[in-house]
């Protein structure tokens, strides 16, 4: 016969901190009034921007340091620059590409990451330098020779030739190939005893257990192809070709400097990527703690 006598009771256990642990440390307190301060110092311009977009362009020129106008909150600015231009158009356009290019830069770094970690074959390693070598080269000196070569293509003025150049990503192939690595080799091994081939481990094995990191650098990939303003500026001239960001500058310079309208064009072409943040901030962290940089 069993008694429950010697038995730990659940919720009577209290754990015991030595002297200087436990969840308030002073070094805890210190490090989190660190973030704190660069988490205001971080919001703070967002916050000036949304507070200036908001403002009459009298109010915004006039220079005082006041979150709310003279002439109270205004919604003016919103209603120029989305009344003029093909605002919505531009949205579109800016969201669909971006939903490309990620897709693509995804698959393609994906498989030549996974090329790099798994398989042996001439020059590899060299292969492999000039593309980490790649990520130091300034995408500003790409620019000319990538526009001629679309001009060679006849891809100006369309949206492949939007988005060819930017499905190819150096820092990509890198995080992905250093998680790879850290994926055990025995459940490819089981699977290639299974009869399975090279794709159908990386489609079934590979990527399933990818599927943190893969959802980071596509949440990574596609804010920087939405915040893309020097290609798209360059590579598009037709007005409804255009992405949101370079489509909002020409009605800013439809009227000169109007600082409040400049406000409201920079929240709106923030607004969707907050809220994709705010969507998938679980994801993003999540992949961002499972990279494998601390693998071989």
């Amino acid at each position: 016969m069993t008694t429950t006598a010697a038995l730990p009771q659940i919720g009577s256990v209290k754990r015991s901190y030595k002297p200087g642990e436990g969840p308030f440390t002073p070094a805890r307190i210190l490090a989190f009034i660190a973030l704190a301060v660069m988490a205001l110092v971080w919001l703070l311009p967002f916050v000036w921007a949304v507070a200036t977009s908001l403002k009459t362009e009298t109010d915004a020129a006039s220079g005082r340091l006041t979150l709310i106008g003279s002439e109270g909150i205004s919604f003016a600015a919103f209603d120029t620059v989305l009344s003029e231009g093909n605002v919505y158009i531009w949205a579109w356009n800016s969201f669909w590409t971006s939903a490309v290019i990620t897709f693509l830069t995804v698959a393609i770094s994906a498989l030549a990451a996974y090329a790099f970690s798994r398989m042996q074959f001439r020059g590899r390693a060299t292969v492999f330098f000039a593309v980490i070598a790649s990520i130091i080269v300034p995408p500003q000196v790409l620019i000319i020779p990538l526009y001629y070569q679309m001009l060679a293509f006849n891809m100006v003025d369309t949206y492949w030739g939007l988005i060819l150049p930017q499905v190819v990503m150096a820092p990509i192939v890198f995080i992905l190939k250093k998680f790879f690595d850290a994926v055990p080799i025995e459940l490819e091994d089981a699977a290639r005893v299974d009869g399975a081939g090279r794709l159908r481990v990386f489609w079934s094995v590979v990527l399933p257990l990818s599927k943190p990191i893969l959802g980071a650098v596509s949440i990574f990939v596609f804010i920087q192809a939405w915040n893309n303003f020097l290609w798209p500026f360059i590579i598009i001239n037709d007005t409804l070709l255009m992405t949101l960001p370079v489509g909002l500058q020409t009605v800013i310079s439809a009227y000169g400097v109007a600082y409040a309208q400049v406000m409201a064009q920079a929240v709106l072409a923030a607004l969707p990527l907050i809220v994709v943040f705010l969507f998938f901030q679980r994801q993003i962290v999540q992949g961002v703690a499972t990279t494998g940089f601390g693998g071989k």
